[in-house]
């Protein structure tokens, strides 16, 4: 296994057994613009030591693979530039060339796992892009789903997705799917979408459990589950549609593809909406966090090795 680099604060949770929640960093350096990036990536690692576990925040930085990071090496990423955007396609190379780099989902349940984390707080997974017939525009983080064992706490998958493709992909891979506490799924934004959850869970015991049968039956992979934004933060669905809808033909007209799609979508949504939705996206990860938490509490602790 390559060598981790381990934060203070994550190396002191490993040594007594503590719950820790791993955090993704692409939402600092591509989901939100600075200072509102560190400021938030702040909020959520605060929630989670808030809630009794430890957060660690994922990157690759000048080649090292870190689990945690320090107050530094936070503000450094939250205002670099040009910080490659990493999955399992070249999150080795990133780190092979020396190079800097974000995590996406599917490059943190990695990093997650090789750290012996079982937990992930994230805002929403990515996942079918709408006209995926005609691009084959699909997220890495539905494979890795099925194949890395990792929880993933989300507010579902990102409303500017195909949603019915990107759960219908799921189910086929086999994926668990989980509503917390309601019984149709979220729509990342919005509270509710018109699609019924395929499991309901009330309960971070029975999320971790759930996790814990999964490994010892064999069975691969992770889970999803899929907590709803606070009702007070929500923006209803039909109120979001014609600005998607908008935004997508911008970045069909302007050329926008490959990685560069969630990023563009995201900022214009952002100024579409007046900035209501990233104050939307600041309360549902925040939300995830403490669900997290509450989840890492629950899972059997792991020795270092």
């Amino acid at each position: 296994m390559i060598p981790l680099t381990f934060s203070a604060e994550v190396t002191q949770a490993r040594a007594s057994g503590a719950p820790i929640v791993a955090l993704e960093s692409t939402i600092i350096t591509h989901g939100m613009p600075y200072p509102q990036n560190v400021e938030t990536a702040r909020k959520v690692e605060a929630e989670v030591r808030a809630h009794d576990a430890i957060p660690a925040t994922i990157a690759v930085l000048n080649g090292d693979l870190c689990i945690g990071l320090e107050a530094a090496q936070l503000d450094a990423l939250a205002k670099a530039q040009d910080v490659a955007k990493l999955s399992r396609a070249d999150i080795a190379a990133c780190i092979a060339r020396g190079g800097t780099g974000a995590t996406t989902v599917a490059a943190t349940m990695i990093a997650a796992h090789l750290a012996g984390i079982s937990v992930f707080a994230t805002g929403g997974i990515g996942g079918v892009h709408r006209g995926a017939e005609h691009s084959f525009d699909v997220s890495a983080d539905l494979q890795e789903l099925a194949q890395t064992p990792v929880t993933v706490v989300a507010a579902g998958a990102k409303a500017i997705l195909d949603l019915p493709k990107t759960f219908e992909v799921l189910e086929t891979l086999g994926v668990p799917v989980i509503a917390f506490g309601q019984d149709m799924l979220p729509a990342f934004w919005s509270r509710a979408s018109d699609m019924p959850a395929p499991l309901r869970m009330d309960d971070a015991v029975s999320i971790a459990h759930a996790q814990t049968i999964r490994s010892a039956m064999g069975l691969r992979g992770g889970q999803l589950i899929c907590n709803p934004i606070p009702a007070a933060a929500e923006i209803p669905a039909e109120t979001l549609a014609p600005i998607i809808t908008q935004a997508l033909a911008e970045a069909d007209a302007d050329g926008i593809a490959a990685k560069e799609v969630t990023p563009f979508l995201l900022d214009r949504i952002f100024h579409l909406t007046g900035g209501r939705s990233l104050d939307a996206n600041i309360a549902l990860v925040l939300n995830n966090a403490r669900l997290a938490a509450a989840i890492a509490a629950e899972m059997p602790a792991k020795t270092p090795e």
